[in-house]
């Protein structure tokens, strides 16, 4: 990993319900593996999972014996391009947020030289952004062009009902029974977006291991604060 970046260990394609994006799921999985597309381009809104699913990428791909690079492009605005120099030795590169970069010519032009080295090179690339690749405010035509060469996914918002099943998924994974009525009184309650509503699971996951006590209404209501 460049930069000394970590992946979320949860971050894994088994913990993602993917609802309505179950092609998505299943063609990054390939990718990772080194097959079908060279190219995905991802876009949704924030908190959608976009993160999430590059990450688990990576991990499936560690897990067949390939070399990977995540770079989270928001965080990285205050550091020199160069960063990005070698990555095209890597099997899969996924850069997460692009849009991060839009306007800054230097950036730019570097993912641009990335891509063609990426591209050159036989590996894979992945990339994410909030907006398609004509949408993101990016100046430079090149590289708006380039990233339109692949399959761009958008990343559908999952319904109530699949919300619901993401979080009883999720608290499966964790070894924890959600009853029915306490994931629709949370669903009342919580945020939309996955990373807010995972972030809560595993407060009440910490909470229900030191009290030993179920995820019910009353026990949610307490370490929550809810009212």
């Amino acid at each position: 990993m460049p930069l000394g970046l970590a992946l979320r260990d949860s971050a894994r394609f088994e913990s993602f319900y993917s609802g309505p994006n179950t092609e998505l799921v299943t063609t990054l999985q390939a990718a990772a593996q080194g097959q079908g597309e060279p190219l995905l381009y991802i876009t949704g809104a924030a908190g959608m999972g976009k993160t999430h699913l590059l990450q688990a990428a990576c991990f499936e791909a560690s897990a067949a014996g390939y070399s990977t690079a995540y770079l989270p492009l928001d965080g990285l605005s205050g550091m020199s391009p160069a960063v990005l120099d070698g990555l095209e030795q890597m099997q899969l590169v996924c850069l997460d947020n692009v849009q991060a970069i839009a306007g800054n010519e230097a950036w730019e032009h570097a993912v641009f030289d990335l891509f063609n080295r990426v591209r050159a090179a036989g590996a894979t690339l992945l990339v994410t952004g909030t907006r398609r690749p004509d949408q993101s405010g990016i100046a430079l035509p090149d590289l708006v062009s380039r990233l339109g060469w692949g399959v761009t996914y958008v990343l559908k918002p999952l319904p109530d009902a699949d919300v619901i099943a993401a979080l009883s998924h999720r608290a499966r994974g964790r070894g924890l029974e959600l009853p029915e009525d306490t994931a629709q009184f949370l669903l009342k309650r919580i945020p939309r977006d996955l990373p807010s509503v995972f972030d809560l699971l595993d407060r009440l996951d910490e909470a229900s291991m030191i009290e030993q006590r179920r995820l019910t209404i009353p026990f949610v209501k307490e370490v929550l604060g809810f009212v």
